[in-house]
């Protein structure tokens, strides 16, 4: 979408991709020949790309500029300061709020969240699956990545009685939250006194 506005070609690669993975085997061979827009997404998955992606941006007259997508664990930053220090910024996308949807959805905003796939579906029913569906994948697979090791089914019930604890608490704050740092909670103020 970025390259689509500025009428520049991009080249994108999905670290999900095992293609696209593959084709990053050496990574110096397939990156340093490409022009313009570079999008890496999911970078998470290929910390190994830092070193070469730093050489690449050292070279004269900066042929390609790199888009580096992902989650962003504490190691991961810190690795990523350490290769690209002076040629990275760190940028925290936060999901669609009032001002880009329009205050006449935020009952809809509410209600389905921020995350573009569940506020754009068509249905309530398909954006509360591809929640469940975002639920789960993060507490299987990204916050195990993030160093958690709990079991899936005790942090759906922790993230449950959390919820249940923060409708009915105001803006008291969860103790039990203050100890888990690896679980990505944010304070969210009631809508209205229940």
């Amino acid at each position: 979408m970025i390259a689509e506005r500025g009428g520049t070609a991009a080249t994108r690669f999905d670290l999900e991709d095992p293609r696209d993975d593959t084709r990053l085997a050496a990574p110096i061979l397939a990156l340093e020949p490409l022009r313009g827009l570079v999008v890496l997404d999911e970078i998470q998955r290929r910390p190994d790309l830092f070193a070469p992606l730093r050489v690449l941006a050292d070279r004269p007259g900066t042929p390609a500029r790199f888009l580096i997508l992902g989650s962003a664990s504490p190691e991961l930053i810190r690795t990523s300061s350490e290769s690209l220090a002076g040629r990275v910024a760190h940028h925290e996308l936060p999901g669609l709020g009032l001002a880009e949807v329009g205050e006449s959805h935020w009952q809809q905003s509410w209600l389905r969240g921020g995350y573009p796939p569940s506020f754009l579906a068509t249905n309530d029913q398909t954006s509360m699956r591809w929640r469940q569906e975002l639920i789960r994948t993060l507490l299987e697979r990204d916050l195990p990545a993030l160093g958690l090791r709990l079991p899936a089914e005790t942090l759906r019930r922790f993230w449950q009685m959390l919820a249940h604890y923060l409708v009915h608490a105001g803006d008291r704050r969860f103790p039990l939250a203050e100890r888990v740092e690896a679980l990505p909670l944010r304070a969210l103020a009631a809508l209205s006194e229940s």
